[in-house]
Parts: C-alpha cells; sequence; structure tokens
C-alpha cells in the first residue's frame, strides 16, 4: 500500500495542477468564444476577414480580424491553443487514478451499492471515460449534429442518464465525479480529435496553395462551442465531492440534471452578452439560475420515498454511541486505528460521547442524510443504523 501521506502530496499537487491547466484552458476558450460572438462586420475590404473585435485591456488596444476560412497566406508566427486542454485531462486523470484508483475501496466503491473488486471497478471507471467519448463523438458525426437544439437535448437526457447508470456501479461521491469526468474527457478528446486536427489540415491546404474546406471549420466550432457550454458543469462537478447534499443524495443523478441545466443558462447569459443582445434577451437567464438553484437546493433537502429504513421508536443515547463506535472512530479519533490514516481526518472527532454531540450536524449531513460516510461505506452501515442515528439526533439527543 502507497503510504498515505506520500498519496496525500500526490493528490494535492495534482489537484494543484489540475487547476493551473484549466484555468488556462477554460481561460482561452472564454475569451474566444466571447471574442467570436462580438465580432462586428470590418469596414475594411480585406478578403476573407468576416468579423473583426477592438478591445481594451491592460493599458493597450488590440485589433482583431477572423477569417471565415482562413487567410490567403500563412502568417510567419501562428499561436495555437492545445496544450492547456491536453494538460488539463493529463492531470485530472492523474489525480483520478492517485485519489479513486489507489483507493478505490475508499472513494469508487461502496458496497451497499455493487460488490466490485478494485480491478474491475477501475476497468469500469475506464470504460465509461472510453465510452463516453465514442458515443459522444458518434453523435457529433451523425445527421443529427445540423440540429444544435435537437443534438444538445439528446446529450442533456445521455448525460442525465449517465449519471443515473453511474449510481447503480460506485459511490455517490464516485458516480458524481465520473459525470464530470467523462464530459471533461470529450470535452479534451474534442480538441485532441476534431478542433485542432481540422485547424492542421486547413494550414495545410493554405501551404499547398488549396482553398480549405469550410465543412473543417464548421465542425471545430460545433465542439469548441459544446465544450463552451459544458465547463460549469464540469466545474461543479470538481468542486461538489466537499458537499455530501449533492453527490450524497440518493436520486443524486437530479442533481446532475439541474446542474447541466443551471450551467448551460448562465453560460448562455455571457455568450448572449459577448453577441451584443440586450434587453428582454438577457432578461431571463439571472431569473431563471436563481429559480433553478432554490429549487436545486430545495430538492436536496428532499428525502425521496425509497429512502430505506426507519427507527423502531425512540432511541437511546448508548444505541447512537454503539453506533458511532462501531462506524467512525477507526477513523476519527485522537490516535486513528485505520490504516489510512495517520492523523483524524479534517479533526474531527467522535471518540467520545461529548465529541459526537458537538458534531452531530456532520453526523447528520455526512452519514444520515447522506451516505457520504463511512468512506466507501466499509464498516457496512445500514440504513437502518443511520436512522437510528438520525431520530436520535432529531429528538435533541436526548439521554
Amino acid at each position: 500500500m502507497i503510504d498515505i501521506q506520500v498519496q496525500e502530496w500526490a493528490s494535492l499537487l495534482l489537484r494543484w495542477a489540475h487547476l493551473i491547466a484549466g484555468i488556462g484552458w477554460i481561460g482561452a476558450s472564454f475569451h474566444f468564444i466571447a471574442l467570436d460572438l462580438g465580432l462586428k462586420r470590418s469596414k475594411q475590404d480585406v478578403f476573407g476577414v468576416t468579423g473583426e473585435s477592438w478591445s481594451v485591456h491592460g493599458g493597450g488596444f488590440y485589433h482583431v480580424r477572423k477569417y471565415g476560412v482562413a487567410p490567403q497566406a500563412m502568417p510567419k508566427d501562428l499561436h495555437w491553443y492545445q496544450w492547456d486542454a491536453y494538460a488539463t485531462w493529463l492531470t485530472g486523470f492523474a489525480l483520478m487514478f492517485v485519489v479513486y484508483y489507489l483507493g478505490a475501496e475508499r472513494y469508487l466503491i461502496d458496497p451497499t451499492v455493487r460488490e466490485l473488486s478494485a480491478g474491475w471497478a477501475v476497468a469500469l471507471s475506464v470504460l465509461f471515460l472510453a465510452a463516453g467519448w465514442f458515443v459522444y463523438d458518434g453523435l457529433c458525426r451523425s445527421p443529427l449534429a445540423r440540429d444544435g437544439r435537437t443534438l444538445a437535448a439528446l446529450l442533456f437526457v445521455l448525460m442525465v442518464a449517465t449519471a443515473y447508470g453511474l449510481s447503480l456501479v460506485f459511490s455517490g461521491r464516485a458516480a458524481f465525479l465520473h459525470v464530470g469526468a467523462i464530459i471533461a474527457t470529450a470535452m479534451s478528446a474534442n480538441v485532441f480529435f476534431v478542433i485542432i486536427p481540422n485547424q492542421k489540415k486547413v494550414v495545410a491546404a493554405l501551404v499547398a496553395g488549396e482553398t480549405p474546406d469550410p465543412a473543417l471549420g464548421r465542425a471545430a466550432k460545433l465542439r469548441s462551442t459544446h465544450n463552451n457550454y459544458l465547463t460549469l458543469p464540469v466545474l461543479f462537478m470538481m468542486i461538489s465531492n466537499h458537499y455530501p447534499m449533492t453527490f450524497g443524495h440518493r436520486w443524486n443523478w437530479v442533481v446532475v440534471a439541474f446542474v447541466l441545466l443551471i450551467g448551460f443558462v448562465i453560460r448562455h447569459f455571457f455568450n448572449r452578452r459577448a453577441a451584443g443582445v440586450r434587453g428582454a434577451g438577457l432578461a431571463w437567464q439571472w431569473p431563471t439560475t436563481v429559480a433553478l438553484t432554490l429549487a436545486l437546493a430545495a430538492f436536496t433537502g428532499w428525502t425521496p420515498p425509497d429512502a430505506g429504513a426507519t427507527a423502531d421508536g425512540p432511541v437511546r443515547t448508548a444505541e447512537a454511541v454503539a453506533i458511532v463506535e462501531t462506524h467512525c472512530v477507526s477513523c476519527h479519533a485522537a490516535e486513528p486505528t485505520h490504516p489510512w490514516f495517520v492523523d483524524t481526518p479534517m479533526e474531527v472527532h467522535l471518540d467520545s460521547e461529548t465529541a459526537i454531540r458537538a458534531r452531530a450536524d456532520q453526523i447528520l449531513a455526512q452519514a444520515v442524510r447522506t451516505n457520504a460516510m463511512p468512506l466507501g461505506n466499509e464498516t457496512g452501515m445500514t440504513d437502518k443504523e443511520r436512522a437510528m442515528l438520525g431520530a436520535w439526533i432529531d429528538a435533541g439527543m436526548p439521554d
């Protein structure tokens, strides 16, 4: 087993690198989408120019022109934007390897969801990532791509269905994370397999004195637009593993649906604004975002009817403490006995009745309202035990 301190440092450094690369990729993507949408018809008659934009930043003025296909001659210096995308995926996959693959029993597997060996769980994870790209790519190459709205609606349904399928295989935390990883894989693959290759074909045609195929640019723009609208949901999936009310909800696939819609509406606002839309065209996005967000918050506080067992009458303090001692104290003690931890996770101590009472809200959030804890449900905490803990806390933790 890899030393926990080494694993923690690897996780921290990879997470930092992932954020650095992601900021570069997202920043470039948002900038060029906004630039493209804000182009105005050129006042100068320059061959092939379909629009231009003036902007000011950092004390300087910038004049940008866009060619419908490509300029008549290639410039000496041509800047490409792809390595941020590749680095984002590579660091993200490395982070998944360190956290979810090396720690499969902790984060990837929940025996109450599906009994899996670590090897099978990792294999299924990789299969989902690859299958997500092939299905998405096939749809983008199909006749459905001619109607952007129909394709977007179908992709939304497929992403929610994938979230539901993942929730039947992995732990809630891993299922939620994998939705983001599948989308991020498709986004990076868009750059690697479509956007950059198409641009290189355009450059090669120009160098050969040929007229580039306009379809190459259209295909690249479709994938770039998808990447732009999917960025915000992916970011939510990245940070959500700190908030069990999202991934830990029994119907977390519905949470995914909300997040996809909220992310789409927010990006649509900024894209329309960059395109120069004002007035009624920008009046509905933020009220819709607020309404959807409030609905999401309300949904995460709701317990579905299939929530499982209930407590049989009042629960005594001794019973509640015994449940915590059985399932929590090996990690959450002054000196953890669990081999995964040298120090107490998050400095949350649950090795006395007083400590349990002080941390009742966290226990309720992590182990009762959701199944986030114990990690991977390694100790096999039952729905009955969760219900008993909840009943004791809700009753005011009577003696």
